[in-house]
């Protein structure tokens, strides 16, 4: 296939070679990426362009991603069998993307210009992570390739791993944003417990949310699971339980909310584990190649954006009378991770459309709430409903039964179709000036919620 940009003489690419050779080829003849260096390289930082600077740097961007998205768009089956020894590892989306950006000069960042990157508050970085987006957008839409890397992001962490013994063991993990502990109930209870700003998310909790998730899923002990928020020490909430504030905008504002160690990772890590399982190498394999759970999510204070988001995914939601649930994407501008795919089967378009759109609170003790909530209870009984509903999924009919409602309600090719452009227009998302405009303010003002 030959890739043509506007204004660009058509370049045959060669009958033979291999795909880096016809990558190499193209990016020699276009020019595009190299233009973009050179512009990047003599222009101010981002913020301090002009806007005919600011237009010049655009069009080269957009050049060098026409030509990526071709090129992906034809070959991106080659390009991942060669990054995967045609399958034969499944490396996650970090190690791929390392993976890619060595052995494909130009299609995607390397280490050199990320690190620059995480160097500087989103406002003024260049946006290379877009460059990441074009690359998963197209391996998630392979029918062969897509497969594979969401199994690959399925297996369990090398973290948690290396926790497991522990935590069979003594039945308690302690991580700095999260605490997960199996009683001799059965029960993995997994607390957040950033106290300091309501369970805001950030990189850390998600990484300590994901090994939590894979120790509870991997210990043979662990029949059920539970997620809730613990006691604040936030001036506003002290002493109280909180759930989730969701994405926490002051780190985003600074530039440490990465596309794919929080945005991607999140989604495709442990919310992916929660509805699917763990998959790992286990004496019972050949009935499944995935070990799952039942899990119940207790709602105390309110469950902002990410924190609904974690609800979608469990078998069980309970929720305080006092307490409320949100989805601000229209107000922050970004995209509220699975939530546009998931929220309509609980509610219907019109009530997904009113919160993901136009920033409607759902209070529990309103009827809509219903339609998320199984069950509604006063702040001082949620305690003992919470283990009545832990008992309820104990059963192995449960676990059967939840794994065909998951796959009819959420085909996996369904999903991934979802999450390959989820990749691309959340990048986009994170770079619009209008999201650096309203976080920038949003962090000033507030001390996390998002």
């Amino acid at each position: 296939m030959t890739t043509v940009l506007p204004g660009q003489r058509p370049t045959p690419e060669p009958r033979s070679g291999s795909v880096r050779d016809r990558w190499a080829d193209l990016v020699a003849s276009s020019g595009a990426p190299a233009r973009v260096e050179q512009l990047a390289a003599a222009l101010p930082e981002p913020p301090a362009r002009s806007p005919g600077q600011r237009a010049a740097i655009d069009a080269a961007k957009d050049a060098a991603r026409a030509l990526r998205a071709a090129f992906l768009d034809a070959s991106v089956d080659a390009v991942y069998d060669l990054l995967t020894s045609d399958r034969a590892e499944s490396p996650r989306i970090d190690a791929l993307l390392a993976a890619a950006a060595v052995a494909f000069p130009g299609l995607v960042p390397g280490e050199d210009l990320l690190a620059a990157e995480r160097s500087r508050p989103q406002a003024a970085k260049e946006g290379h992570e877009i460059d990441q987006g074009i690359f998963l957008r197209a391996v998630l839409r392979s029918a062969a390739a897509g497969p594979h890397l969401l199994d690959a992001m399925l297996r369990p962490t090398p973290r948690a791993l290396g926790l497991l013994d522990e935590f069979t063991r003594t039945g308690v993990v302690e991580m700095e944003s999260v605490r997960v502990e199996r009683g001799g109930d059965g029960v993995a209870r997994l607390t957040m417990c950033r106290d300091d700003c309501l369970n805001a998310e950030d990189v850390r909790q998600v990484d300590d949310m994901e090994t939590a998730v894979d120790l509870a899923l991997l210990d043979p002990a662990v029949r059920v699971g539970l997620v809730r928020g613990g006691r604040m020490s936030h001036p506003r909430h002290r002493g109280r339980r909180v759930f989730s504030a969701g994405i926490n905008l002051k780190r985003l504002s600074a530039g440490d909310i990465p596309l794919v160690g929080f945005l991607l990772r999140r989604e495709l890590g442990y919310l992916q584990k929660l509805v699917r399982g763990i998959r790992t190498d286990h004496p019972g394999q050949w009935r499944s190649p995935l070990v799952e759970k039942p899990w119940v999510a207790a709602v105390d204070g309110f469950a902002i954006g990410g924190g609904t988001q974690i609800l979608l995914v469990c078998d069980h939601v309970l929720a305080a009378s006092d307490s409320y649930l949100s989805l601000p994407a229209a107000k922050e501008g970004i995209i509220p991770g699975v939530a546009n795919f998931r929220f309509g089967r609980y509610v219907g378009p019109r009530l997904s459309r009113q919160v993901i759109l136009e920033g409607r609170r759902i209070r529990a003790a309103e009827p809509d709430a219903r339609l998320l909530v199984d069950e509604v209870v006063e702040p001082e009984e949620m305690d003992a409903a919470v283990e009545a509903s832990l008992a309820r999924l104990d059963g192995d009919a449960v676990l059967a039964n939840r794994r065909m409602l998951n796959l009819a309600e959420e085909p996996p090719d369904a999903f991934r179709a979802y999450m390959a452009e989820f990749a691309l227009q959340q990048a986009l998302r994170i770079y619009g000036q209008d999201v650096i405009d309203k976080v920038g303010r949003f962090a000033a003002a507030s001390p996390s919620a998002g």
